[in-house]
């Protein structure tokens, strides 16, 4: 296999963990001589999703599509979101009786029922309907491969994620203000509904707690907690030493599938504060690098004692490189699949 088209719903300006992995799994593949090219939503006109801005739904043809596809002449296609881009992708692959992967980066019915009220068992109903049309759908921890395989996913292949210890290290000193007292208890990713943030926001601590992100409820955020430093969003080294700068990193999220930040805050020399649910559990677990309690607020002060060296020893088994070798493998398994399913 030596070329891949990836459909992805999720692109830069966004910045989250679908965009991240989806640009350091193609510079490591294209470093194993695999040409990667990408359909996103820069190709297209775009209009807002209702209810996060941020996020843009592209304005695309069935017909457009099928062309952009023919014209990348990639051995394979992966479609990495449900989104509409990935929806077409998907059905135009199977009328074409074409080969495709997905993957399942977000938790989607949980994020839908914090906005609306929709039934969990309808979008999981959906989604199990459009994974299962695949020849493989991959996932980050094992924690989801049994909860989706208890809802009838099949075909589901591993692909964890990795982080940049040349990027995300220790630094020295701290690139927040000299006037924030101690302990530092810092939030990093998308400043949304869905992540859960007032649950870190509305914890007694002691010290500064600071969110680095940004997201639809920055604004409001701001304006009911007046006592945290909000940063807004920061990328590259910039976001590394900001992550240095933590005693600890509180994660409180209830519906990510993995959350790449833990790495990155690991890797950094940061202990990790977490509830007990999939992500944490997983990238956690019984390593000692973080604390993980239904008490966020217990976590988050047990966490102060973890030596940082531990913190960052935890992250160093996760590589970009190996990342991108299990995402190729599983495009290669899925031709086997295919042949499995057609002998049955």
């Amino acid at each position: 296999m030596t070329s891949i088209l990836i459909v992805t719903d999720a692109w830069r300006p966004q910045i989250n963990g679908v965009v991240r992995s989806l640009e350091r799994t193609a510079e490591e593949l294209e470093g194993m001589d695999v040409r990667v090219e990408f359909l996103t939503p820069r190709a297209f006109r775009t209009l807002p999703c209702p209810t996060y801005p941020e996020i843009r739904l592209s304005l695309a043809t069935p017909a457009r599509i099928r062309r952009m596809i023919a014209d990348a002449a990639c051995d394979h296609l992966h479609i990495a979101t449900e989104g509409p881009l990935g929806l077409m992708a998907a059905r135009i692959a199977r009328r074409d009786g074409r080969i495709f992967t997905t993957s399942y980066h977000t938790r989607f019915p949980e994020y839908v029922s914090a906005r609306l009220p929709v039934p969990l068992s309808w979008s999981y109903g959906w989604l199990r309907r459009f994974h299962n049309s695949g020849q493989g759908c991959m996932v980050a921890t094992m924690s989801l491969e049994n909860d989706l395989q208890a809802r009838g996913f099949t075909n589901l292949m591993r692909w964890s994620r990795g982080v940049d210890h040349h990027l995300f290290k220790p630094y020295e000193g701290s690139v927040l203000p000299e006037s924030l007292p101690g302990p530092i208890f810092m939030y990093v990713g998308r400043v949304a509904v869905e992540k859960n943030i007032e649950a870190f926001l509305s914890l007694s601590l002691p010290g500064t707690k600071v969110v680095v992100g940004g997201g639809p409820q920055l604004e409001r955020l701001r304006r009911e907690h007046p006592d945290v430093h909000f940063t807004g969003a920061k990328v590259g080294e910039e976001l590394a030493r900001h992550y240095a700068s933590a005693d600890v990193f509180v994660f409180p999220s209830l519906t990510d599938t993995f959350g790449n930040v833990l790495l990155e805050a690991l890797a950094c020399g940061v202990p990790v504060a977490a509830y007990p649910v999939m992500g944490p559990l997983d990238v956690i677990g019984d390593t000692g690098a973080g604390v993980l309690n239904e008490d966020l607020q217990k976590a988050a002060l047990a966490a102060l004692d973890v030596p940082r060296e531990h913190a960052r020893e935890a992250a160093l088994g996760y590589t970009w490189a190996e990342s991108a070798r299990q995402f190729l493998d599983n495009c290669v398994a899925a031709y086997d699949n295919r042949n499995a399913r057609k002998a049955a």
